[in-house]
């Protein structure tokens, strides 16, 4: 394509911005986004915002302010909770994700190519990932702004404002490590891959192309002085290092949702766009975002799979090395003009296709979460209440949702919850509950149905043969295992639906009756 042709329907400024909010539609519906480890971020939200004034809250739990790379939601919460709510607060910052990324993505296509081409369209999809359906918010959160800073450092490089560059980005830098790190780091490999390129092209060899890179990427370096304060006194090992068999199974569930088949197949599609551009001499791909694909991917196989004691590491970044090799494909001038045009077709119902998807796969969701979450109409506020959620040992494709939905009882009710996670470092919430001990936090309350190799969950069974009765007055039982109907003995069932039961403790009453039929009088309510 050369500079003097006609723009092409998916080139236009009104497309582009169609399709960025387009990227929100899967949102729109769910009350609370189901993302797997959302609800028990919001649990964390709750304790921030509120536990000066309540007391129930203060029963269970302390929260201290600190400098830590992982802040992005948590701070965006402080602003707009208090004006519009919390879960309204958290469902707008959601919702903002996806579309972010997306014009994120389209951006740095447009400066590196001069304009979007077709195939970009193909990488769209790709910000409903399986690191932000897990609920890795934060982390989400800061790609999408990574991927907007890149496109800014391509651009000012482009009209040559280096200086102005080289100031903005000190504190963009610092901004987005307090997002979260891994954004950081992200934008610190992609901006010295890109600066790389440009030295090169510049005439340099490659040896002084890699210093001139490096000197040009200092602006983005201050925050390692954040980073050693934030690790000098932090817990968390890191380690499972070239796990390659792991790094192979992430890289085939980055689009992991609900249905296998699906998602696979979406996969397969972008996949065989990458190598389609690699054999047809109508493509090519763009140095600059090759070698950014590259040593993203690089980056991607020295990554231990658990960094200062967070999992996943690895595994967050396998989405964002096909983002980038699609956004990579160029068409050269005297490239076929109707294959362009195919593939601009091809890439709009890959879009449609994949985000009518799921959206159906998040209202399923949604009505998942609306059904279990009546059980909270039953809870006092600030009540002690210990919850049990059953999983696989090895879950299926479609992950349950339901593991932190706990969380929403400190949000609702501000009950205490034993979802939440504690790590020095990376967690600003503390949990003080002796009495509930070992109960009182994740992953306390993932049970099965049997022992799980190499985990250290309890069964059901274990779980209710072993809570401490006398420190929680409900129990709640969610989408459990089969467990034997004796060890409910002394707790009263105030609503059930499906398998799912909330128990109320009946300490000093008579176990005769204490598991009341489902069809007695005393029927929980639906």
């Amino acid at each position: 394509m050369t500079g003097g042709e006609a723009q092409r329907w998916w080139e236009t400024r009104a497309f582009a911005l169609a399709l960025v909010l387009a990227s929100a539609i899967p949102l729109l519906w769910p009350d609370v986004p189901p993302l797997l480890d959302l609800p028990g971020h919001m649990g964390r939200y709750r304790v921030q915002l509120d536990l000066a004034e309540s007391a129930a809250l203060q029963n269970y739990y302390g929260f201290q302010w600190a400098l830590i790379g992982n802040l992005g939601v948590d701070l965006l919460i402080e602003l707009l909770a208090p004006v519009i709510g919390l879960e309204p607060a958290v469902k707008l910052i959601v919702l903002s994700v996806p579309p972010l990324t997306a014009c994120g993505l389209l951006w740095v296509a447009h400066e590196v190519h001069g304009r979007i081409p077709p195939t970009a369209l193909f990488a769209l999809p790709f910000a409903y990932n399986f690191p932000f359906l897990f609920g890795f918010l934060n982390f989400a959160l800061s790609m999408a702004l990574a991927l907007m800073a890149f496109a800014l450092w391509l651009r000012l490089a482009r009209l040559g404002r280096l200086r102005a560059r080289a100031v903005l980005f000190v504190p963009v830098s610092a901004i987005l490590w307090v997002v979260h790190a891994f954004g950081w780091g992200t934008l610190g490999v992609l901006a010295f891959s890109a600066e790389l390129v440009r030295q090169y092209d510049r005439g340099h060899a490659f040896i002084p192309s890699a210093f001139r890179a490096a000197f040009h990427c200092l602006s983005l370096t201050p925050p390692i002085a954040l980073v050693l304060m934030w690790r000098s006194d932090a817990a968390g090992v890191t380690t499972d290092w070239f796990n390659m068999e792991r790094k192979l199974d992430w890289l085939g569930m980055v689009l992991r949702d609900r249905w296998k088949v699906f998602d696979l197949a979406a996969l397969g599609v972008a996949g065989a766009l990458i190598l389609w551009a690699m054999v047809d001499r109508r493509m090519a791909y763009s140095r600059n975002l090759a070698a950014s694909a590259l040593f993203l991917s690089i980056v991607f196989v020295l990554l231990p799979r658990i960094v200062f004691g967070s999992a996943y590491a690895d595994m967050r970044l396998a989405p964002y090395l096909f983002a980038i090799g699609i956004i990579a494909i160029r068409f050269p001038e005297g490239g076929g003009r109707r294959l362009v045009g195919v593939l601009g077709v091809a890439g709009l119902a890959f879009f449609i296709v994949r985000t009518g998807g799921t959206a159906v796969s998040m209202w399923l969701y949604d009505r998942t979460y609306d059904r279990e979450l009546a059980a909270l109409d039953h809870v006092p506020r600030g009540a002690p209440m210990v919850s049990f959620v059953g999983r696989h040992c090895v879950e299926p494709w479609a992950m349950n949702r339901l593991l932190h939905l706990p969380g929403l009882a400190i949000v609702r009710r501000e009950a205490f919850s034993n979802d939440q996670w504690f790590m020095a470092g990376a967690q600003l919430l503390r949990v003080h509950y002796r009495a509930g001990w070992p109960f009182v936090g994740d992953p306390t309350q993932i049970v099965t149905h049997r022992r799980c190799r190499g985990e250290g969950w309890r069964t059901m069974s274990q779980a209710l043969a072993t809570f401490p009765r006398d420190a929680f007055d409900y129990v709640w039982l969610i989408s459990p295992p089969p467990y034997d109907p004796a060890l409910t003995r002394g707790l009263q069932p105030i609503w059930r639906s499906g398998r799912s039961v909330l128990y109320r403790v009946e300490r000093g009453a008579s176990t005769a009756n204490s598991d009341t039929p489902a069809g007695s009088d005393t029927r929980p309510i639906r």
